[in-house]
């Protein structure tokens, strides 16, 4: 018995950074060359890194992709691989996969079905392929395919693998993460290949790219919808697969061939069977937790920042930020500053003081209340009489912002915010405040779903990194006496539902059932009210299926809801 092995390159690339991917993509070969793989699989756009954007419009840079590519061409000699790229023909440009084998480009398979929804904007780049890519090697037939390609039911490529009696199925993807997507993309490739009667080999691509995050788990899944081997999720990893050779049981259907078949030869014999394993499950919190971590080290250290700042507040936010900032960098590359007020209790001060000692880091004191002072005189005359409103709430918060930004300029600090996703939704921030940073953690962290990884957080160390005193204490912005969140707000547990109901659902107010209509009316205008910060807020890790941003772009000038009678719920 004699078999082919494949090779899943699950890589980490960087968009733009064509001379560190093409190193990184020689150097996966070489370890797919060290594991005896015949062939071995990068995901898509791999080279360019995923996803390009308006990158692709600039002049060179499809060029550039086809100029490294030469390279990287070079390096495939004694194994086939299959490389994701933007390819440039005839003034048009493809989502593209090169097929190489023993240092010579053999054919590129264009992209056919191509994504216009949620994060992707692939039809303003691309255009569509119009035709499959077929090879055959000792006795197994493959046929060639990029993400969204399996996704679509009775597609082209669907009907091309199945036409062309193909026995594998290859596909090189960029799947972005969001709670649970694991068990959706199993589902697709499963339904894929039980359609086609094909072992579906799925290879995803890992790493952050500004707000989206990539959790890899390539997959293999054989024609009865099987979960044959997987890698793990959220680093690199190679997934090695071995198939067997020789002719089918049944003989090939030579007259349904659609397209013509290019036959490639394998560089073994006599090779040991290795089974594939199965990659360690995550629970959901865990995988969030990942994604955060993932997303945050990788914001970091590709744009080239050595040390992260973080405004410590004594609250759970702060608090869950900084612990994933060490986890995810290192405590010696993050560094807390604590900024109290008049207003900042005892306990909430003492908190941040303990986090920062739990976490080990370097705790900058920086009280604000004089400065405060020197606002509100500056602006006596303006203001008038009377006490202090929300202008002398956000005040507070926008000194404390500009003095992180004042360290950040100084050291070259990046600021981390720490604003959660309820908070952004309802406009429960101040701009040039709490929002003033470079990035924002848990920017798309539900606050219901803050405290769980808290928690998370906590078991994960072992010990209490985030003192349960945080963690029980009321939600506080603490910018006037005895502030409580839901002094503005309904308790999270009842906010959350409402917002993942408006915003991540997309349904209407009066689809909204089982809560308060009136309350439903109030959250919708002030989701829809404060669309204005979101545009001007730094981006954050992407966790839900649908977070502010790309996933959600709404007019800021816009009465669609605002005219409607809610009262009435029609």
């Amino acid at each position: 018995m004699t078999f082919l092995r494949i090779a899943q390159a699950q890589i980490n690339s960087v968009v733009g950074d064509f001379s560190a991917n093409c190193r990184k993509i020689a150097a996966w070969i070489e370890k797919a060359k060290s594991a005896q793989a015949d062939v071995v699989l990068f995901p898509e756009l791999a080279l360019s890194g995923y996803p390009p954007e308006d990158l692709l419009l600039k002049h060179g840079f499809v060029e550039d992709n086809h100029r490294f590519l030469e390279y990287i061409v070079g390096c495939c000699r004694g194994l086939t691989a299959l490389v994701g790229f933007a390819h440039g023909q005839d003034g048009k440009v493809y989502n593209a996969a090169a097929l190489i084998s023993d240092a010579q480009l053999k054919a590129v398979y264009h992209k056919i079905e191509l994504p216009n929804y949620g994060v992707f904007d692939e039809k303003r780049y691309f255009q569509q392929g119009s035709g499959c890519l077929i090879f055959d090697m000792e006795g197994v037939r493959f046929s060639v395919t990029i993400c969204e390609d399996i996704w679509i039911q009775d597609s082209v490529t669907c009907l091309c693998a199945s036409n062309n009696d193909a026995d594998v199925v290859l596909n090189i993807s960029s799947s972005p993460y969001f709670v649970s997507k694991l068990a959706l993309r199993r589902k697709i490739v499963a339904t894929f290949a039980a359609s086609t009667n094909c072992t579906v080999f799925y290879n995803n691509l890992v790493g952050g790219q500004d707000e989206l995050v990539f959790d890899g788990g390539s997959m293999v899944v054989n024609a009865r919808g099987e979960l044959v081997a997987s890698a793990k999720r959220f680093e690199e990893d190679l997934l090695l697969t071995d198939i067997e050779t020789g002719e089918k049981a049944t003989p090939r259907r030579e007259w349904n061939l659609s397209v013509p078949v290019i036959t490639l030869q394998s560089s073994y014999t006599d090779r040991n069977y290795s089974p594939s394993g199965i990659a360690a499950e995550l629970g959901r919190i865990e995988e969030v937790y990942q994604a955060l971590l993932l997303g945050t080290r990788d914001y970091v250290r590709k744009n080239g920042f050595k040390r992260v700042v973080i405004g410590l507040s004594g609250g759970i936010d702060s608090a869950l930020t900084a612990a994933l900032a060490v986890d995810a960098l290192g405590k010696e590359q993050v560094v807390a500053v604590t900024m109290p007020s008049q207003y900042t209790s005892d306990e909430t001060f003492s908190d941040a003081e303990l986090v920062a000692r739990n976490l080990d880091l370097e705790l900058i004191k920086l009280p604000v209340h004089d400065i405060l002072q020197a606002y509100l005189s500056t602006l006596k005359e303006p203001l008038s009489k009377g006490e202090p409103g929300v202008e002398g709430e956000n005040l507070q918060a926008r000194i404390r912002g500009n003095l992180l930004m004042a360290l950040s300029n100084r050291f070259g600090w990046l600021v981390l915010t720490t604003g959660n996703k309820s908070e952004t939704a309802v406009g429960y921030c101040t701009l040039y405040g709490d929002m003033a940073g470079g990035f924002a953690v848990i920017k798309d962290v539900p606050k219901t779903l803050v405290y769980e990884l808290a928690e998370y957080a906590n078991r994960k160390a072992g010990k209490e990194i985030i003192p349960a005193s945080v963690i029980a204490r009321a939600p506080s912005a603490e910018l006037r006496p005895d502030q409580k969140d839901e002094d503005s707000l309904p308790p999270y547990p009842v906010l959350d539902p409402i917002l993942q109901a408006y915003v991540e659902e997309d349904k209407a107010p009066n689809e909204i059932i089982g809560f308060d209509p009136q309350l439903v009316w109030d959250i919708v205008r002030m989701v829809d009210r404060n669309e204005y910060k979101r545009r001007q807020a730094p981006p954050g890790v992407k966790i839900t299926p649908k977070a502010f941003g790309k996933d959600r772009r709404l007019p800021i000038t816009n009465k669609y809801l605002t005219c409607t009678d809610g009262d009435s719920g029609t």
